[in-house]
């Protein structure tokens, strides 16, 4: 079933698949905010964290649980990150796999689009590791719809999980690294934030909002250390992309055909992307910039004919 303008068939829709970057339209339990603390138990647990002034490196990553979000924590653990992980629905997976690294990981789970759950995340993270170096804002939700049928609390729904998300985040985060003088912010945006995606209103809006507030953090924060970038993915083959071909809108030959180097981007593609804005050594003058991760789609103006000709 495609999303009609009800913003509960959408619901419904979204629940039954799309879980990649957390949904986050499933109601909280009693407890919003769920905390648990996985440590691994290896002898180098503490060693590969004591990177940045004598102290560990902390990054935060929403949308977690799969897809995008744990390849980017995996990662990053790899990189020697101590984790805190956010989403709506459990990360054991995630956790078990960065931890196995050898690093420190938390997950919090909650609905990052109310304040009081960012307020409690951001004072745990305070609490324990006392910093924040990386915030990567990738939790988000697609919502397929003709334009004429989409309802404004649906549409307000997409913007508060899209884009009010990450601003509070950032928000909360940010301070941290203001603080410290230093941080990167990385917002997982989209190419239908550089282009229009017919059907997509909600989530283009969104996503241009994102690489608008990308821009506007980097212009206010960047001279006391703290920079923010985007990264603009074209198609990932994840459980977001495998929800939304199930409403019939597109194939995988729909894209694949569209993009010059064939294929989807992976998750990884994305994630490695991620770990080069995050690190102040690769990309310490890199600031405000929304990086395309899409194969070349967005650049190239060739007709279908011409296009697979090259292949």
């Amino acid at each position: 079933m495609g999303c009609s303008a009800k913003l509960n068939e959408c619901i419904a829709f979204l629940e039954g698949g799309q879980r990649e970057k957390s949904d986050f339209f499933s109601t909280p339990g009693p407890d919003p905010l769920q905390i648990r603390d996985w440590t691994h138990k290896s002898n180098h647990t503490r060693t590969r964290q004591c990177d940045t002034l004598g102290g560990m490196k902390v990054a935060i990553v929403t949308g977690a649980a799969q897809g995008i979000g744990r390849k980017t924590a995996e990662i990053l653990a790899g990189a020697g990150y101590a984790l805190l992980l956010m989403d709506l629905q459990g990360c054991s997976e995630t956790l078990a796999a960065v931890t196995a690294q050898g690093v420190e990981a938390a997950e919090i789970l909650g609905d990052i689009s109310q304040e009081t759950v960012v307020a409690r995340a951001a004072e745990a993270v305070r609490s324990r590791w006392g910093r924040a170096d990386v915030l990567v804002n990738n939790a988000g939700i697609s919502f397929i719809a003709p334009a004429e049928t989409v309802e404004g609390g649906a549409f307000l729904r997409v913007l508060a999980v899209n884009l009010v998300a990450p601003f509070l985040l950032s928000k909360a985060f940010g301070a941290m690294m203001l603080e410290q003088g230093s941080g990167s912010i990385v917002n997982v945006a989209s190419i239908a934030g550089l282009v229009g995606i017919s059907d997509r209103s909600a989530y283009n809006a969104s996503k241009h909002g994102l690489i608008g507030l990308t821009r506007t953090l980097a212009a206010e924060w960047g001279g006391r250390g703290v920079r923010c970038n985007a990264v603009c993915p074209g198609w990932v083959k994840t459980e977001m992309d495998v929800a939304d071909q199930a409403g019939g809108g597109y194939t995988d030959a729909d894209i694949e055909g569209v993009n010059p180097m064939g294929r989807f981007a992976a998750p990884e593609d994305i994630a490695r992307a991620i770990l080069f804005l995050a690190d102040p050594e690769q990309s310490g003058f890199i600031n405000g910039q929304a990086l395309a991760i899409d194969g070349g789609w967005t650049v190239d103006g060739s007709w279908q004919s011409l296009r697979l000709r090259k292949r």
